[in-house]
């Protein structure tokens, strides 16, 4: 059986394995895979050195070896916080108002790609399965292929892929999605963002797309794409529902809101998350309804992230000021309507603040799955389960129709669906939940991991 070659930006290390929020589910899946295949997990060790020799950490625990490198100071700046964060992530959640184009960042983005060819060559053999991770690593397929790599090569994007008419205001469009034609296999979370990514080859390169299969051919390559919609890993979430932790965090949450019903929202803080948007829309319910203040306390959860760009600086920013704006107006001696915490809890913790909050906000203006979604309805007690409201532009919703979904642009819809929660009996509470947790319990992360390496399995080696 072939080895397993997972590359990513970052890497699970065996040491960070266990901090809150790591890289979840999916790091999880991912060292399953490689110990049931056997192999490798290659990146970025997350430290900054100037040594520019190609030294690679490699680490065995449990089956699985990681093998990571360091990137300097310009490296970092240009190319993960500048075109990877500046550029890509902007461009790709449709933010064209963010989006930095900087020729600088894009040279240090293909310089730090080949960097990574350069080093995990050497650690690949003629055999191995390679599964390229994420938007930090689009060409890095092209590159390997520069090097002789003769194997066969999968990509799989983790957020969205923008439509035709905004992915062109990239400089050098073209010559990046040529790039990731040296794929095998490139998948997506959504049929959304795969048919655009299928339209894009047909109107600007000219490919000749299958889009009933998703076979892409180009200049004599055959490259096949598809949706892969990721889910949580849900025996893994399920059994932190038993732990002491959960129970802790679940009863603390409770005696808290002093009978008030508890609605949460869990996010990195970033402007894709639509969090400045879902304080306008509650305080827009909480103006329509003040007489609801007593009935309903909002939690905030928001890591920071990237607090190097200047734009996540700015949303920090904006958070505290709406956040603060309601509380001075709404607060009472014995009540605040908004908690907003900025730091990370462990998934033992959030599993008991799910199952004690009665809704669960999921507002993302765009967002490529959104596993909170799933990872709350997972939490619920399903005789009494809390209510999802769910942006309709989260890839989730197209696996989840029955959540109460919300345009996160509009603060009416947004307050509309919150008192809509509030007051929906529990029969059919129980029979949205019903309706969504098959797929959240089936189309688990492990599965989404086995369908990808299986269809890059049957694909024939290069000659």
């Amino acid at each position: 059986m072939s080895r397993l070659v997972v590359i990513s930006n970052r890497v699970a290390v065996p040491k960070a394995r266990g901090a809150a929020g790591a890289q979840g589910g999916l790091a999880g899946a991912l060292n399953s895979a490689l110990k049931k295949f056997g192999g490798i997990w290659f990146g970025w060790s997350g430290q900054e050195s100037e040594d520019r020799t190609g030294n690679i950490n490699l680490q065995r625990s449990e089956g699985v070896t990681t093998a990571t490198i360091d990137l300097s100071a310009r490296d970092i700046d240009e190319y993960y916080n500048g075109y990877a964060n500046s550029t890509l992530w902007p461009l790709f959640h449709y933010r064209l108002d963010l989006t930095e184009y900087e020729r600088e960042t894009g040279i240090s983005y293909e310089r730090v790609n080949e960097r990574f060819a350069e080093c995990v060559t050497p650690l690949i053999e003629s055999d191995d399965l390679v599964w390229v991770h994420d938007y930090h690593l689009l060409p890095l397929g092209e590159r390997l292929r520069s090097r002789g790599l003769k194997n066969r090569i999968g990509f799989f994007l983790h957020i969205p892929w923008p439509p035709t008419r905004l992915f062109v205001s990239l400089p050098f469009h073209e010559r990046l999605v040529k790039t990731m034609l040296h794929y095998d296999v490139i998948g997506f979370q959504t049929q959304e963002w795969l048919e655009s990514f299928l339209h894009y080859c047909t109107k600007e390169l000219g490919a000749d797309v299958d889009e009933a299969t998703g076979l892409i051919s180009y200049e004599g390559r055959t490259v096949r794409a598809k949706a892969y919609p990721i889910g949580i890993d849900w025996d893994h979430f399920q059994a932190q529902g038993d732990s002491e932790e959960a129970k802790v965090a679940e009863q603390r949450l409770i005696e808290s809101t002093r009978n008030r019903t508890a609605m949460i929202g869990v996010d990195r803080l970033d402007y894709s998350k639509g969090l400045p948007e879902r304080i306008d829309g509650i305080g827009r319910f909480f103006d329509q309804h003040s007489e609801r203040v007593r009935d309903l306390v909002y939690i905030q959860i928001a890591p920071p992230s990237r607090e190097d760009v200047q734009s996540y600086q700015q949303i920090r920013e904006t958070l505290e000021q709406k956040t603060g704006q309601i509380n001075g107006a709404r607060s009472e001696v014995d009540l605040v309507p908004i908690r907003y915490v900025n730091r990370g809890y462990s998934h033992g913790e959030l599993f008991g603040f799910f199952r004690a909050c009665k809704i669960g906000l999921v507002t993302p203006l765009r967002d490529g799955m959104n596993l909170v979604a799933k990872e709350y309805l997972a939490a619920q007690d399903p005789e009494d389960p809390g209510v999802l409201i769910l942006s309709r532009f989260a890839g989730a919703a197209a696996q989840m129709p029955e959540a109460v979904l919300v345009n996160p642009h509009s603060p009416d819809d947004v307050s509309h669906a919150i008192k809509l929660a509030l007051d929906m009996p529990l029969e059919e509470r129980k029979r949205r939940y019903h309706a969504m947790i098959q797929t959240v319990r089936d189309d688990n992360v492990q599965d989404w991991t086995e369908a990808f390496t299986r269809d890059l399995a049957e694909v024939s080696c290069k000659t």
